[in-house]
């Protein structure tokens, strides 16, 4: 006599089976067949297993075949996806820095759904340079003579340093040998370059008389690197720019300044006093300046070089512009949001980035209460909701010393921990990002958009249940 575990097993489907039937038809239709296929095999090793162990006691076709349906989806689905930000940090790394609007999309969807004068002088009728649709920005939004575009803020600096300093030393404090995020630090960049370092002062104390002393006939440059992403405090003392300025200038020593983040609208309005503008630093006669485009600057990802028009040809000579220029979608994307910069309030109110972080807590406050609301409407009675009021974070290694006063709505769950509502309100579709604090989950209004409102609460609700 077959026992049921036999019996079960006997009734399971063959692949082929499945595929030929109306659901492996229709799943055919709609996800990759090798996808179909993983999913199919999946499901039943894994409900064959299930069988062999005593868990299953009857064979439910039906479920099998919504796990199989699932595992396709989830198989076929695009790894790279949005999410909502409700943590606060505006500037968030891993949640892909900046954000664009719109109009600036639309744009680089005119750009890519067609062919372009990308380097093409249509005036000419002859071959173009890719970056000229953006230099008469640059100048004009900077006040620099030129200016250039590569992938990030690390590959224009060691873009400059192999151009400006291939084999010869390039001078700069030891309290300026910063790491940068993914453990990528300045004196590694600058080997790579091929330029040699040359430490002057020490962590915390540097003075002009040491860059001078260190000058010979081998110095190409003098580098100063912004203290974007960490500050150092007490007994310290750092030269300024327009000494080092003065200094290249007597020794006729280029300078270059790595701003890290930089800021093109002026912050100290807003409370902001340690972040100097681009346009600040081109006005002491720095001859090379290089910043991020993605972080306080609210574009794609980026590294702008600005600076004199000499430098700048000759950096765009090198041959290792070529590995690390920009692509057309990107420069599109930049065009874009350079045009807001324009002027200066558009570029606050429509540049997404500079909207979260200077907007007025009174407007945080309203959205807060937009959020509460909706959640009191999903979640049960015996889930705790409260407003509260907290601080945000500019992130992207930019303002590290400054909390931006903000809301937040605190969610105390019935019946799960927090750390499972974290966990499935980040697996969830959407996936919601949030942050845990004193077992309270928070979500931060700042960074959650109006539009997202809906999608919070539809999160919450199947999440706390």
């Amino acid at each position: 006599m077959m026992s049921d575990k036999q019996r079960l097993l006997s009734a399971m489907p063959a692949v082929d089976e499945v595929l030929r039937s109306t659901s492996g038809t229709s799943w055919l239709k709609t996800y990759p067949r090798r996808y179909v296929l993983q999913a199919i095999r999946e499901t039943i090793e894994s409900t064959r297993q299930a069988i062999l162990k005593g868990e299953i006691n009857e064979l439910v076709m039906e479920e099998m075949f919504h796990s199989i349906e699932a595992r396709a989806q989830a198989l076929s689905d695009l790894s790279l996806k949005n999410v909502i930000n409700a943590t606060g940090t505006v500037i968030h790394t891993n949640l892909g820095r900046s954000i664009l609007t719109g109009d600036v999309l639309d744009n680089v969807k005119r750009i890519a759904c067609g062919y372009s004068n990308l380097e093409y002088d249509i005036p000419g009728g002859k071959r173009g340079k890719r970056y000229s649709h953006v230099q008469k920005l640059i100048r004009d939004i900077t006040g620099a003579e030129a200016g250039l575009i590569v992938n990030n803020n690390a590959a224009a600096v060691l873009v400059c340093l192999a151009a400006l300093a291939q084999g010869k030393e390039v001078i700069v404090s030891r309290g300026e040998l910063v790491e940068i995020g993914g453990s990528f630090r300045i004196p590694d960049v600058m080997s790579s370059s091929g330029a040699v370092l040359r430490e002057v002062g020490t962590t915390n104390k540097t003075h002009i008389q040491d860059y001078e002393r260190a000058i010979c006939d081998k110095t190409a440059l003098l580098l100063k690197v912004h203290q974007s992403n960490y500050r150092m405090i007490g007994f310290t003392k750092a030269v300024e720019l327009d000494e080092l300025v003065a200094l290249g200038r007597k020794h006729n020593v280029p300078v270059m300044f790595d701003l890290g983040s930089g800021c093109l609208v002026d912050l100290k309005p807003y409370g902001i006093n340690i972040e100097p503008t681009v346009q600040s630093i081109v006005k002491t006669g720095c001859d090379i300046v290089s910043f991020s485009g993605d972080k306080l600057l609210g574009g794609p990802q980026g590294g702008v070089i600005v600076g004199k028009q000499s430098l700048i040809e000759k950096i765009s000579r090198n041959p290792l512009m070529r590995a690390v220029r920009i692509d057309k979608l990107t420069l599109a994307a930049f065009e874009s949001v350079l045009m807001k910069y324009l002027d200066e309030e558009t570029a606050k109110n429509e540049i997404p980035t500079l909207r979260m972080l200077l907007q007025k807590t009174e407007d945080i406050r309203q959205r807060a209460e937009k959020i509460k609301a909706a959640a009191d409407a999903v979640l049960p009675d015996t889930v705790k909701v409260t407003l509260m009021e907290d601080s945000s974070q500019s992130g992207g290694g930019a303002l590290p010393e400054i909390e931006f006063p903000t809301f937040v709505v605190a969610i105390k769950p019935d019946g799960i921990s927090v750390n499972k509502l974290e966990e499935r309100l980040r697996l969830g579709s959407p996936c919601i990002i949030a942050r845990i604090k004193d077992e309270t989950l928070i979500l931060d209004a700042r960074t959650i958009q109006d539009s997202e409102i809906e999608a919070v609460a539809a999160g919450l609700k199947n999440a706390a249940t």
